[in-house]
């Protein structure tokens, strides 16, 4: 009931659109504080949405919240205002959460316990890749400037514009940085390999 002793007749999904709504439509044109609240909201409601889809396996749940903020980060131009935006960021969570379960169920099909193997059974291991192909180690190689275009780009998934806006440099200088960067980060592997 409402403090006027009406009873509410809004269920918890239209709060949740009524409340992401309006901070997604701003998010879409470029407002950074309301894309990081819309994406704080739709965290939330994902991991309680994955956790009671997930219960065997509670330890994806974190994995497939990331996951998901991703694909909408990458898919976010692809939003209809004429839709809601719950039903577009649950339809993506759906697509993540079936592809999880096809990969565990590949994946769990081929699994089988070491335990049970004798001592002649257990699989072989490679040597282990140098540690020069982590990728730490390798983006230390690059010039700060080549190091944070990427790590802003690629790692943290910003656009240019939002790297350009944290780095303090032009959109055309970030482009130049994250390809010279790629490209040295190529012949480093090259060469180790």
């Amino acid at each position: 009931m409402t403090p006027s002793g009406e009873f509410n007749t809004v269920s918890p999904q239209d709060e949740f659109e009524l409340s992401l709504k309006p901070l997604w439509m701003r998010a879409q044109v470029g407002d950074n504080a309301a894309y990081r609240d819309a994406l704080s909201k739709i965290a939330q409601r994902l991991r309680r949405f994955y956790s009671r889809r997930l219960q065997t396996l509670p330890d994806e749940v974190e994995d497939l919240v990331q996951e998901t903020l991703l694909a909408l980060h990458m898919q976010r131009g692809t939003y209809d205002e004429r839709l809601p935006v719950s039903s577009w960021v649950f339809a993506i969570a759906r697509h993540k959460l079936v592809d999880l379960w096809r990969r565990r169920g590949r994946r769990d099909n081929l699994n089988y316990s070491l335990d049970d193997l004798t001592e002649d059974q257990h699989p072989t291991t490679q040597e282990e890749l140098p540690s020069k192909r982590d990728l730490g180690v390798l983006l230390e190689q690059l010039p700060e400037s080549q190091k944070q275009a990427i790590v802003l780009t690629k790692i943290e998934g910003l656009s240019l514009i939002e790297a350009s806006e944290r780095s303090g440099v032009s959109v055309a200088a970030l482009k130049v940085q994250v390809h010279r960067g790629l490209k040295q980060l190529a012949a480093l592997v090259r060469s180790e390999a």
